[in-house]
């Protein structure tokens, strides 16, 4: 039997998941250098190329070197299909193979947060936590910050197909703006993206690299954690795998999970906080019986419609030209600029699938190229895609643990277009697609609708099959330990992001989202760990 070590000493605060939140949480935590801050991450550090240069994510997703490979269960929504479920397995987190898109979401998706009972995370409460981390292109001003780490750009590449698509959108009605982040996002306009000089700006890079050298902050890389560690309630420390050997560490202060929507409910359960029934199933001691931990999965579900084109340069055509690789390599070494530097979209727009909507419920992200799948090849015809997502879904899912084994994947079954709302969003945003690629800017490049094939007919039925053909994951999941009042059974944590039934251990990402904002989820979960931070640290102060 391998034996068990202890890192030595006891740390102020463990944090688990060195990713989009943990990053800046081991950054905040460490300042006060009285404090012992030990984080771990499952993943391994971003010494590849393909972290860094941000056209990399077609390389990275699907790679178990970078990409964790999860799976859904079956999902009735989408015709019994199981869709890949990327999740990033390096320092930075998701944050290093995402869109690198810088999206806050809707002023009133945190005043419903507010409005449900949730102090102190309206607009206007958690908009200082936005900009305290940002370096933003646009400057020092009301709406964004400079002094912080995160930077913030404009996309160093243009497409004239996305400038007719614009174009295009404006004539179906979609006003141009230019700026989604002031708190209502509704119009069309170019993505601001985090990248510094056309580099991807992950949160390791940010905020966990550049203060690794403290001596109070401590990283572990390749820990497979097993369980929090208690004392009757009390969350002590953790224990994980390491190298095939099983460490240990103490915590006097707090046990803080940062491990996604996915890592750090399937930790709680295996911890024995979460559904009663369940880990009683698997022979899991229960410390506190939570019905919320992995119940409320929220994920966007994209349909990604693809037109052939012709006429227009797209990026599978670049990519296919005779040295269209090296070229682009040569572009990017040398200047720093061109498709390396692409997100893989550009150009985004929201508005409503109907009139009677109060706000904006549809994003588009609007791509100059296509493909089956991220992690595959592109398609070797020229085509663009136009992905919409339903960003207020209804329907709502579940992460599971299947066994006791940290190494065996949860379930994950995010219970796409399960309500008959977004079914019917669904259905609208396949016409609304439909209307505004049939628009005259559009048609010198006669775009040919190859998914979901212009043979898919125009009433719902027909539309909600298509969706559920041609549906996948934006990979936006969140809601698993949803923060709530005492009176929601499936309240997880509390408005100050505390493990309710547990003593000190919290859950500060993604996962506490009552609600999912309207956009990438990426920027909302990095002002969590912000405002989780200063919630953390008052804590600190307050019974000291």
């Amino acid at each position: 039997m391998a034996r068990t070590e202890a890192i030595d000493g006891d740390y102020d605060y463990i944090i688990i998941g060195a990713g989009s939140a943990g990053c800046l949480l081991a950054n905040r935590l460490s300042a006060d250098r009285g404090k012992r801050v030990l984080i771990l991450e499952a993943g391994g550090r971003d010494n590849w190329i393909w972290f860094h240069i941000p056209v990399g994510y077609l390389f990275a997703i699907g790679n178990p070197r970078s990409d964790w490979c999860f799976k859904t269960e079956p999902e009735a929504g989408l015709n019994g299909r199981s869709l890949n479920y990327p999740r990033g397995k390096a320092i930075g987190g998701s944050s290093a193979i995402n869109a690198m898109i810088y999206m806050r979401g809707q002023a009133a998706d945190y005043d419903h947060w507010r409005q449900l009972g949730l102090a102190g995370w309206g607009w206007d409460d958690v908009l200082p936590f936005f900009k305290q981390h940002e370096n933003h292109f646009l400057g020092d001003n009301a709406l964004y910050g400079t002094s912080g780490e995160l930077r913030i750009e404009a996309p160093r590449v243009r497409w004239d197909l996305l400038d007719a698509f614009r174009t295009a959108a404006s004539q179906a009605g979609i006003k141009a703006v230019t700026d989604f982040n002031t708190g209502d996002n509704e119009g069309c306009s170019a993505f601001h993206v985090n990248q510094k000089r056309g580099r991807r700006w992950s949160s390791a890079t940010a905020f966990l690299k550049p203060v690794l050298s403290r001596s109070n902050l401590r990283l572990e890389t390749g820990c497979l954690v097993e369980a929090v560690s208690f004392d009757g309630r009390r969350a002590t420390g953790v224990r994980w795998r390491q190298n095939g050997q099983t460490r240990t560490a103490q915590a006097r202060g707090e046990v803080i999970l940062a491990a996604g929507a996915i890592g750090s409910v399937h930790i709680l359960q295996m911890s024995g906080v979460g559904p009663g029934e369940l880990l009683q199933q698997h022979g899991i001691t229960v410390i506190a019986d939570r019905p919320g931990v992995g119940a409320n999965l929220q994920d966007h579900l994209q349909l990604r419609l693809i037109y052939k084109v012709d006429g227009i340069t797209t990026l599978n055509q670049r990519y296919y030209a005779p040295l269209g690789l090296t070229r682009m390599l040569l572009e990017y070494a040398l200047f720093r600029r061109g498709p390396l530097t692409m997100a893989p979209s550009q150009l985004g727009l929201f508005t409503r699938s109907d009139p009677d909507r109060a706000r904006a419920n549809l994003q588009y992200h609007i791509q100059p190229l296509s493909l089956d799948r991220f992690g595959e090849a592109l398609h070797k015809f020229p085509a663009f895609t136009a992905s919409v997502a339903n960003v207020q879904p209804t329907s709502r899912g579940q992460v599971r643990l299947r066994s006791r084994d940290p190494q065996a994947a949860p379930s994950i079954k995010p219970n796409y277009l399960s309500t008959d709302e977004d079914r019917r969003v669904a259905a609208s945003a396949i016409r609304l697609t439909r209307r505004i690629v049939a628009q005259a800017a559009l048609a010198p490049f006669h775009p040919a609708e190859y998914l979901p094939g212009d043979q898919v007919g125009d009433d719902d039925a027909a539309l909600v099959k298509a969706a559920g053909d041609i549906g996948t994951t934006i990979f936006h999941p969140v809601g698993t330990a949803k923060m709530g009042l005492p009176s929601d059974p499936l309240m997880v944590v509390d408005e100050r992001l505390r493990v309710a039934g547990v003593e000190r251990l919290r859950v500060i990402d993604a996962s506490v989202m009552p609600t999912i904002t309207s956009g990438n989820t990426n920027a909302p979960t990095m002002m969590i760990a912000e405002k989780g931070a200063a919630l953390v640290r008052a804590d600190a102060r307050a019974h000291a």
